[in-house]
């Protein structure tokens, strides 16, 4: 297989350490900018006009500012809402379609394996191609796909254009790498947190908008709605999203595909967040799948509707998410998952305690859960995107991929032991999940050498601005000894080039030089004796 650009290892990259070596980051930009020497194309698919302003230009790049990344955030919001509309209409399914309602049931669980899917084969994609017309190309192809949901009459019909729409419904894994290329480094973590932010209320709003538009109206609206918005995120990335050529030039989709699999033994960083992720994602959908158990029986006994509103909570997180972004900028992304950690522990001993006693307590453990989950993920993405910038979407891919794998494990798990065992136990589950993540988190300090796969070294400065200001005095003290050293060879010369009066002189110098040529390396011997050269010559001239 070929060898992909940025992969070479070495230990002096701090990448494991969640907080990239600025040398590292920095010729990983140099490199994705310096890649293409031309401006890039001027047409998607060879028919659509690009925007100058988008055009990919070297001496000119385009601004990643806000419009753009609250664009990417909009894009992300309604496109993965295309996996959740279904979840509140499987009644009307069942009456729409004449059949049960274990047959409408395969409906959710075949978006989620095309979603699934397309994690694993099509988001790779964004290091391999042109990353713009990728993105039209699946968002173009998941709104068109829609317009089936919403005039067919057949339930198989229906089953496979959901799971087509779960495999193309991927672009907010691609824009979120995107972001993190496009972002300057300082930023990084809140472009991320907005992307984040905007997926999270996507999956809010896909619920509580199918809900209430099918309590009016046919389901079928729900789905023209879902047209609307797709095509008008089409026109939004066309008019707003920048071309960039694409990376890895000479690697295959296959290369591609095998080195997501050897990231997986490779780099420790990206196996410490795994499995940080699986169980955390476990008791983030363990929370929301047992919510309704617990909050329909007693002591609550709700309705459906307002069991519904209380996933209106979770616009707490979003809201929050610029301020999140802020703070993991300004601190080595280890500490923020260390805080969010923490924070989710505390939260979860609530939980343990009295969930099933007081409703306060219930929306406590919602805005918890959902502000430290967010931490914790933001934080981890903006580590692991560190560790290569020509491979962030595979990166990315294998992230998603263990958070699904957490999604799905809570959901078994969890209604397991809840409808077993209880609300209690349940709740401790939880709490055992992400002492776990503890555990795994201390594994690795902050500032780990990249291949190592246990230990702490580098101390346990955890603020970013004390980090990069004592790499910075580490390399200005090595610039400065290697100044001093090439002055003092400087001075040894004009010391032999005064004192050349005849052989006896010359040959006291290069008694010296080879003195000192024995403690040298081979690099300096060499330039020792172009020196020596250099002296005898003169020597000779002036006797």
């Amino acid at each position: 297989m070929p060898e992909e650009q940025g992969v070479e290892r070495s230990d002096t990259a701090s990448t494991s350490s969640t907080l990239p070596a600025p040398t590292r980051s920095q010729a990983d930009d140099m490199q994705n900018e310096k890649v293409p020497e031309m401006r890039g194309t001027t047409k998607d698919f060879g028919l659509f006009p690009i925007p100058r302003r988008l055009q990919y230009d070297p001496e000119h790049p385009a601004h990643f500012g806000l419009a753009m990344n609250v664009t990417f955030g909009l894009a992300s919001t309604f496109i993965v809402a295309n996996l959740y509309y279904c979840q509140p209409l499987l009644i009307q399914f069942a009456q729409a379609f004449d059949v049960t309602y274990h047959e409408v049931s395969n409906i959710p669980t075949l978006v989620q394996a095309g979603y699934a899917i397309g994690l694993l084969f099509i988001t790779p994609l964004g290091d391999l191609v042109r990353r713009r017309p990728l993105l039209l190309l699946l968002t173009f192809i998941t709104a068109s796909l829609t317009i089936g949901l919403a005039i067919t009459k057949s339930l198989v019909a229906f089953e496979v254009l959901s799971f087509l729409i779960g495999i193309g419904s991927v672009t907010p894994q691609i824009l979120m790498p995107l972001a993190a290329d496009l972002a300057p480094p300082e930023r990084r973590a809140s472009a991320l947190s907005i992307v984040l932010s905007g997926l999270l209320f996507g999956v809010l709003i896909a619920r509580v908008l199918a809900g209430v538009v099918a309590q009016f109206v046919t389901w079928r609206i729900v789905y023209f709605i879902a047209i609307g918005v797709q095509y008008l995120v089409l026109l939004m990335l066309y008019l707003m999203l920048p071309d960039y050529p694409a990376k890895n030039k000479g690697v295959t989709y296959f290369g591609i595909l095998y080195s997501m699999a050897r990231f997986t033994v490779t780099e420790p960083l990206l196996v410490q967040a795994v499995l940080i992720t699986i169980p955390s994602s476990a008791c983030f959908t363990n929370w929301w799948v047992t919510l309704t158990f617990l909050l329909g029986g007693p002591p609550y006994n709700y309705s459906t509707v307002v069991i519904g509103l209380f996933g209106l909570v979770g616009m707490v997180g979003v809201a929050m998410a610029p301020l999140i972004g802020r703070t993991i900028d300004k601190l080595v992304p280890w500490s923020a998952t260390l805080v969010a950690i923490l924070a989710l522990i505390a939260t979860f001993s609530i939980q343990t305690a009295a969930v099933g006693l007081n409703v306060a307590v219930v929306i406590i453990v919602c805005i918890g859960l959902d502000i430290f989950r967010q931490t914790q993920q933001v934080s981890l993405t903006t580590a692991v995107l560190g560790l290569d910038g020509n491979a962030r979407s595979r990166l990315n891919a294998v992230l998603l991929l263990s958070l699904f794998i957490g999604q799905v494990m809570g959901t078994a798990v969890g209604s397991k032991v809840f409808t077993d065992h209880g609300w209690r136990p349940d709740a401790s589950l939880n709490l055992a999940w992400t002492g776990w993540t503890l555990f795994v988190l201390f594994l690795r300090g902050p500032h780990c050498p990249r291949y190592k796969w246990i230990g702490w070294e580098g101390g346990f400065e955890l603020r970013k601005s004390r980090v990069l200001a004592k790499q910075q005095a580490e390399r200005d003290a090595a610039a400065e000894k290697g100044i001093g050293a090439d002055g003092k060879d400087e001075k040894r010369g004009e010391e032999a080039n005064g004192d050349m009066g005849g052989e006896l002189e010359a040959g006291v110098v290069e008694e010296k030089r080879g003195g000192e040529e024995k403690r040298m390396s081979e690099d300096d011997a060499a330039d020792a004796e172009r020196r020596r050269v250099s002296v005898e010559r003169r020597g000779d001239d002036a006797v």
